[in-house]
């Protein structure tokens, strides 16, 4: 009886800004700061690496791979969300959600950072073999199986959601079109939905996550036997920006998939929402920059 009352969903509708002008305009001010302050910054890391021989390394190679995935999950979610404000409308077509769910790899950037602690293990514990392990055709191979396992998932992850019917509504609880939300509003059994998508999810994040962990016990354990200090700190040096972009990108994400999804949007759900899908994009450019010698140089060199 309820999928003989469903009616084709053809359109959803997004979360909107404020009615209220003042905050309607703050909300567009911000989006716009943030989504510029993360496409300049990851644009620039890109054009660096790609210009400068020197950055011509496996570490900047990954970091490459990182600003395009960032840069390309920011562009998927935020302009549409900034166009619907300025134009005053929630309008989000079907197959333009398909293509945001599809397209927002946040598997992707786990995966990548992950294959950068393992460039950070052998450079660290195994440093006489780091020119044959991470050869260009071995880091070639790691990047195409990142890439090709965000595509499987996304695949699989868009494909499992929009197989489901939608008619209990088509108002999404969020700014772009996020999974838990489609769930929610689906007109069918979703349990087995969402424990296919959490259980496939979470051992994939999971195990990315303690592989991480494991590779930063060898090497701190490494550093705390390098007898020069300096020594010690260049090691800790080159770890230390990797460590803090995991640590925000799974901090953000446990945090905003982890809590109930609620049939009425917040203020908080909206502010971690934010959190996990526009602040690792923004920072990490500049996590990576910050105390970067190499970075510094290659763009003093742009500058000139």
């Amino acid at each position: 009886m309820m999928m003989s009352n469903c009616t084709a969903v053809t359109e959803f509708l997004l979360l909107g800004f404020s009615d209220a002008l003042g905050l309607h305009i703050l909300h567009l001010a911000t989006f716009l700061i943030i989504y510029l302050a993360a496409l300049i910054g990851n644009l620039l890391v890109i054009t660096l690496i790609a210009f400068d021989s020197h950055l011509h390394t496996p570490m900047y190679f990954f970091l490459f791979n990182l600003s395009i995935l960032d840069s390309g999950s920011i562009s998927v979610i935020v302009p549409k969300s900034m166009a619907n404000g300025i134009l005053n409308t929630r309008l989000i077509s079907y197959s333009g959600c398909v293509t945001k769910v599809f397209f927002f790899f946040i598997a992707a950037d786990i995966a990548i950072l992950t294959i950068m602690a393992y460039d950070r293990y052998i450079a660290i514990c195994k440093p006489l073999h780091y020119e044959t392990v991470m050869n260009s055709r071995a880091c070639l191979l790691m990047a195409a199986t990142a890439w090709s396992t965000a595509v499987l998932y996304s695949a699989l992850n868009t494909g499992n959601t929009f197989r489901l019917p939608f008619c209990h509504s088509n108002n999404i609880n969020q700014f772009f079109c996020e999974v838990p939300q489609l769930l929610r509003i689906s007109c069918s059994e979703v349990f087995t939905s969402e424990i296919q998508v959490f259980i496939f999810g979470a051992c994939l994040s999971a195990g990315c996550i303690v592989f991480i962990f494991v590779s930063y016990i060898q090497i701190f354990t490494t550093v705390l036997r390098i007898p020069s200090e300096q020594g010690r700190h260049k090691a800790v040096s080159t770890c230390l920006p990797h460590l803090i972009v995991v640590t925000l990108l799974a901090s953000t994400g446990m945090i905003a998939y982890m809590k109930p999804t609620s049939g009425s949007p917040s203020a908080l759900d909206l502010v971690l929402s934010v959190l996990y899908s526009m602040l690792p994009p923004m920072m990490n450019p500049v996590i990576y920059s910050m105390r970067n010698k190499d970075i510094k140089e290659a763009l003093w060199k742009l500058m000139r």
